[in-house]
Parts: structure tokens; C-alpha cells; sequence
């Protein structure tokens, strides 16, 4: 059965930020320097722990303000900031135009389309000459789990619902289609940073349960199947990793991708 909002976010705070989400902000906090900006608006801050990061070194002179995905993660980044005496300005509002020094946004979990809205809200708020960045996977991403996935589907009867495996693929944009996108709507001196990051799962079992797999990427590439066949599949899945792998673990990498620019 799906979660609900709340089971999501309480999922998101408990293990997505250190399973996934850490992956692509220790990148930004790697290449983003803030010292400069008086503002600075993170979209899609989730529960707001890197909001609350960048707050402890760049609060003295940046006033933040977090926009959060829903009603859920909001509440739970409002009770971080109270705990914390944080200065994050934690909202669900609509930023105004031209708004801000600095724009980031995390499209880690957009769809291609998703993503695209994303960079060109960023953009928006921005003011002109403003830095903006986002990040995302890119292409090449999950090539060890689509390749079973693939495997899987073509085994199983699952009729005309069955998930296209290669558009899954190749909806992942490369990252220079990324860079041609961020220019597309407006961005200038684009640069992009992409790190390989390798996910580590002892068997099977443990990868269709873990919830990064099972709450957050598998509904989505599995989203046109009943629940039903939803289950056949990921069992079918676990078995197919333990058969081909035995005794090891099961990885499979990430290209963790940070595009960076001003607004022109």
C-alpha cells in the first residue's frame, strides 16, 4: 500500500537525507559559496536539514528562506528551525520575482518535465545577475537496476501496462542536455559538477526494503502497474539480484549532478 504524505516525510527526515538526499549537497557545499549573497531561496528544501546546514555557516550574513513540498515536510522543518533557533524562513508561500541573490533547488526526485518547471521557477526568482544552481541525477544513473528491471518486465506478463524500461532511461537527461536546458530558460556562465555516487545493498531483500527503493524510486518507475503486479515484480527483482550476484552485494551508481549559472 502507498504511503501517505506524512509516512513520507517522516520516511525523508528519518533516512532519505542521509541515504540520498547528503549525496548531491555535500556537491553543492563542495562548489557554492554564498558569502556574498544577502538571500538565498532553497525550493524543495524537504525537512530542511542542508537549509539548516548552509544557515549555520552563511546565516550570520544570508537570510534564507525555504520553500518545502508540502504541508508534511514543512511541519517538520518548522519544528527542526524552533529546536535549532535557526533564522531559516520555512514556507510553502510563492516567492516574488526577481527576488533573490541566490536560488537553489533540488530536482533530485523530478521527473525530466518536474525538473524543467523547477530550474525555470528558479530563474524567476532570481534576480538578474543572481547565482542559481540545482541538482539532480543525470544520465547513466540506475543502469545496474534498469538493466534487471528490464529483465524482469520482458519475463513477466504484465500485459499493455508494463513499464517501458528504455524510456525510463533515456527520460534521465545527460548532463549537457541539462546545461542546455538551464540556457534555454535564461541562465548564463553555466557550469556543471557531476559525481559518481555507488549505493551499497547487502542482498535483494534488503534493496527492494530499503526505503529510498521501495517508497521513493520504484512507485515511480512502476507507477503504470496495479499493486498487484507492482508486487510481482519487485519480488521477481529481489530474486533476480540474488541469482546474479550470489554471495556479494548488489550496488548500482548515481551520477549526482550539480548545474550551476547566474541569471541573465
Amino acid at each position: 500500500m502507498p504511503k501517505t504524505e506524512k509516512e513520507l516525510a517522516y520516511l525523508t527526515d528519518l533516512y532519505i537525507h542521509d541515504e540520498w538526499t547528503r549525496r548531491f549537497t555535500e556537491l553543492v557545499d563542495k562548489h557554492i559559496d554564498l558569502s556574498d549573497a544577502e538571500n538565498l531561496a532553497y525550493l524543495n528544501a524537504g525537512t530542511g536539514n542542508h537549509a539548516l546546514t548552509l544557515d549555520e555557516r552563511f546565516g550570520e550574513k544570508t537570510d534564507i528562506f525555504a520553500s518545502c513540498e508540502n504541508a508534511e515536510v514543512l511541519q517538520i522543518a518548522l519544528d527542526k528551525g524552533a529546536a535549532l533557533s535557526s533564522r531559516v524562513d520555512f514556507s510553502q508561500i510563492r516567492f516574488e520575482d526577481d527576488a533573490f541573490d541566490a536560488v537553489l533547488a533540488d530536482a533530485s526526485f523530478a521527473s525530466a518535465e518536474e525538473a524543467a518547471d523547477l530550474v525555470e521557477e528558479s530563474i524567476r526568482i532570481a534576480r538578474v545577475g543572481g547565482d542559481v544552481a540545482f541538482y539532480l541525477p543525470s544520465s547513466g544513473s540506475f543502469g545496474e537496476i534498469f538493466s534487471l528491471l528490464w529483465e524482469v518486465i520482458a519475463a513477466e506478463d504484465l500485459g499493455p501496462d508494463a513499464p517501458n524500461v528504455e524510456e525510463l532511461i533515456t527520460q534521465i537527461p545527460t548532463a549537457a542536455e541539462l546545461e542546455t536546458l538551464a540556457k534555454s530558460l535564461g541562465m548564463v556562465n553555466i557550469q556543471r559538477k557531476v559525481e559518481n555516487e555507488v549505493f551499497e545493498y547487502e542482498n535483494g531483500e534488503a534493496f527492494i526494503t530499503s526505503p529510498l527503493v521501495e517508497d521513493f524510486l520504484l512507485p515511480r518507475w512502476l507507477e503504470s502497474l496495479d499493486d498487484d503486479s507492482q508486487k510481482r515484480v519487485v519480488e521477481a527483482l529481489s530474486k533476480l539480484i540474488d541469482s546474479e550476484d550470489g554471495t556479494l552485494s548488489f550496488r548500482f551508481s548515481v551520477k549526482a549532478t550539480l548545474v550551476t549559472g547566474e541569471k541573465g
